[in-house]
């Protein structure tokens, strides 16, 4: 059995974009922009023995506001210039979705596929979803400190001020 890190991608490894005062995933290209803390971090994990494993909710795909095709080049931007090589994605809107964030399922499905220890893993996210999917799934969380989620700091089992400071969790 693999240790992975897990790790949510808007807001971790590229930057969230704000509508409206309102937190948002990026929808096209343009908005699309890789957080750079995320390639240290990454390297550090692959290092530590840890398999990069990427969960996403993308629910603006049912919601008809990004379509596929922009989705996947994004993806394809994570795949080559951060080397990520496993992404899970729940594109549903409806909350009982076992795959849906704040459900564990993208973390049970990586696990049996990769054979991943989830007591032995760690997942990095920066809401009140991720931290409750990443608990269901019996990992270690790691909140990433943002000026939106300071109500959610005390959910986690950690908070970090930075990517950088995640390696101190390698074990």
């Amino acid at each position: 059995m693999r240790k992975a890190l897990f790790l949510d991608r808007d807001g971790i490894l590229n930057k969230v974009v704000i509508r409206e005062g309102v937190v948002s995933s990026p929808r096209s290209l343009d908005e699309f922009k890789i957080n750079e803390e995320a390639r240290s971090l990454i390297g550090a994990a692959r290092s530590a023995g840890y398999t990069v494993v990427v969960v996403t909710n993308q629910p603006d795909i049912e919601r008809s506001l990004l379509d596929a095709q922009t989705l996947e080049q994004m993806h394809s931007a994570l795949r080559t210039e951060l080397g990520i090589e496993f992404i899970q994605v729940c594109t549903s809107t409806n909350d009982a979705d076992p795959r849906r964030k704040p459900n564990p399922g993208m973390f049970l499905d990586a696990a049996r596929e990769l054979q991943i220890d989830l007591r032995g893993s760690l997942f990095v996210g920066d809401g009140k979803k991720d931290l409750a999917a990443g608990q269901r799934a019996g990992v270690t969380t790691i909140l990433l400190k943002t000026g939106y989620n300071i109500d959610e700091q005390k959910l986690a089992d950690h908070a970090v001020d930075s990517l950088n400071d995640v390696a101190s969790h390698f074990h």
